[in-house]
């Protein structure tokens, strides 16, 4: 295949993969709005954050470190090998589904049956549900490879929305089945999952379509393990690979979930704020997720290709550090305007919000502090997103095993914080971490930065400072919108809502036409690009 050609299906598979992130994200906010309106949030609590765990964990130490080691190179391999090594996944997720079960079943707290029932039967269904979906490693592996854009996309949808229209089927009809009715969904989601793959490949292979295409695999016998004569089971390679980044998936899954396995192991939130935690969550990530992360990973291909990485400034082409520097100045003021205005209005919306969106069950607990923090962690987040871009697109090999080895070094103490301040302040104590995390991972971007321009004229560090109307126009909003929340909202009735949001629009209103009117290099940036 054309270098060409697989840099467009690559790119359609890049696309098809955001769009179903975008797809997935909204089906679960979406979900979760009309559930809280039927359950507790102890149940919600238990399925998003404790069985969604033993799911993950389960599919991610079976099948992580094979995908990566089975996608690295060419797809023109020995694919018998390749796929006999891929099923090796299922005896492996039998295996973590009984050693994580017991754990789950016997050594974690178990939920007050009269509030979760039918937890048991809930891990044992989640468990089962990783190990069926292990069945269609190979499958995926196999499409994965050859850029099977489509059946991505169709498998991954037909499943998603299988598992939303069962889960609210069974709400409406049986919200007294509790855990039943989400174990239910999992499995339908992870066997339509499977067996998209299956019927597709069963329907392709031997197929004219198949032969045209020189596909490696003729018969569907040959995606089940088999021996073949004189010859290893496995390519050993691939094994030996396959261990390495096992050890480091371990690690990996660690800190990706690391605020989950602090609330599932220690104990430090109950069940219900846990619940409401994961919701807030769900619902503040929403704006890194559609607007700071396209905008990062766009940019980063900028700076990648207008900077040599490992040289200094002055080894660059001095017209190219010129329109890099001017970039990330606008860049960074961009993404500071938009955390700035989130941490402003946010503070004084995040009740009603919440109401909105989830009822009294959300906006009388904890819910409401802990969308406020986050709020301000959406700042921290924009920040970072941009300067880690940037200095991730120029650091040489040297400097990013360095930072590697920071990062790991912060991931310990992010977990160790995050304890202690979840025991002084409860969920709130989580957002705190992460605003600690982020903002010395943004001191070591900047001073990374600064002294990358520092033998320049250049100064794009500048972006992080708005103009003195600007911050004034930011504070009066604060405080009127504030005032406005207290006298207004939220048990006052729907008119005094509509004034409080009136409220807060007119503030937003004068705070957009004050950055239009402050920040013409930005709006030029932002109307051109």
């Amino acid at each position: 295949m054309a270098a060409q050609d697989v840099l467009g299906q690559t790119a359609r598979l890049a696309s098809s993969s955001a769009l179903l992130q975008v797809l997935f994200r909204v089906v679960t906010f979406g979900l979760n709005a009309f559930t809280l309106r039927y359950l507790s949030r102890e149940l919600i609590g238990v399925v998003n954050v404790r069985l969604t765990l033993l799911y993950s964990t389960v599919v991610f130490l079976a099948r992580e470190a094979f995908r990566r080691a089975c996608l690295s190179g060419s797809a023109k391999r020995n694919w018998t090998k390749t796929i006999n090594l891929l099923w090796l996944t299922v005896p492996l997720g039998v295996f973590w589904s009984l050693i994580l079960g017991l754990v789950w079943l016997h050594l974690l707290e178990v939920p007050d049956p009269s509030v979760v029932p039918h937890y048991q039967a809930g891990v044992v269904a989640f468990g089962l549900s990783a190990i069926i979906e292990l069945l269609g490693e190979p499958f995926w592996v196999l499409a994965q490879a050859h850029l099977f854009v489509r059946l991505k996309v169709i498998a991954e949808s037909l499943s998603v929305v299988s598992k939303c229209i069962l889960t609210v089927t069974l709400v409406i009809l049986y919200p007294h089945w509790g855990l039943y009715i989400f174990s239910l969904a999992q499995l339908l989601y992870v066997s339509v999952l499977v067996m998209c793959y299956v019927i597709y490949f069963v329907m392709f292979l031997g197929s004219p379509e198949a032969t045209k295409k020189s596909f490696p695999v003729a018969r569907v016998k040959a995606l089940l393990p088999s021996f073949v004569e004189d010859e290893t089971f496995v390519n050993w390679k691939e094994a030996r690979l396959t261990w390495s980044f096992f050890k480091q998936s371990f690690l990996k899954q660690i800190l990706t979930e690391g605020e989950r396995y602090v609330m599932t192991f220690l104990n430090v939130l109950n069940f219900g704020d846990q619940g409401v935690y994961d919701i807030v969550n769900n619902l503040g990530s929403l704006v890194a997720r559609f607007i700071f992360l396209p905008i990062e990973e766009s940019f980063y291909v900028f700076f990648a290709k207008v900077l040599e990485r490992g040289k200094t400034v002055k080894d660059q082409k001095q017209d190219d550090v010129a329109m890099a520097a001017n970039v990330l100045e606008l860049l960074l003021k961009l993404v500071l305007l938009i955390g700035l205005t989130i941490t402003v209005f946010g503070y004084a919306y995040s009740q009603l919000a919440l109401d909105i969106y989830g009822g009294s069950m959300l906006s009388s607990g904890t819910g409401p502090d802990l969308l406020r923090c986050y709020s301000l962690y959406v700042l921290f987040l924009a920040v970072n997103g941009i300067t880690e871009c940037f200095t991730s697109a120029l650091m040489c090999k040297e400097e990013v095993d360095r930072y590697n080895f920071v990062m790991l070094a912060l991931s310990f103490i992010f977990l160790c914080i995050s304890y202690f301040l979840t025991h002084w302040y409860g969920s709130v104590g989580f957002i705190l971490a992460n605003c600690f995390n982020m903002g010395i991972r943004i001191a070591h971007s900047t001073h990374y930065i600064y002294h990358f321009f520092r033998e320049s004229t250049h100064r794009p560090l500048t972006g992080l400072l708005p103009s003195p109307a600007l911050l004034l126009v930011y504070l009066i909003s604060a405080v009127v919108t504030a005032f406005s929340e207290v006298l207004f909202c939220c048990d006052k009735g729907w008119m005094a809502r509509l004034i409080h949001i009136s409220t807060g629009a007119l503030c937003l209103a004068a705070t957009l036409v004050t950055m239009f009117c402050s920040e013409t290099k930005l709006v030029h940036f932002v109307r051109s690009q």
